[in-house]
């Protein structure tokens, strides 16, 4: 893990402490981070709604994986 010093003024981190329930700054920050890297990937995933093709039914993607035997 690595250390970074931050500047954040109290009364944002004392409001994201209560929002996360953290019991440290350190765990209200770290909740935040993880909770906006999630935010973002699922952006990602969601504007690709619609652009992949599937050529098989559901009921093949489910069940037709025939590498385990």
């Amino acid at each position: 893990m690595s250390r970074a010093t931050v500047t954040l003024p109290q009364d944002l981190l004392t409001e994201l402490m209560t929002l996360v329930g953290a019991r440290s700054k350190t765990e209200a920050v770290i909740t935040a981070v993880k909770d906006e890297i999630r935010l973002r990937k699922l952006a990602r995933i969601k504007a690709m709604a619609g652009k992949m093709e599937f050529t098989g039914t559901a009921d093949e993607l489910r069940h037709g994986d025939n590498r385990l035997g």
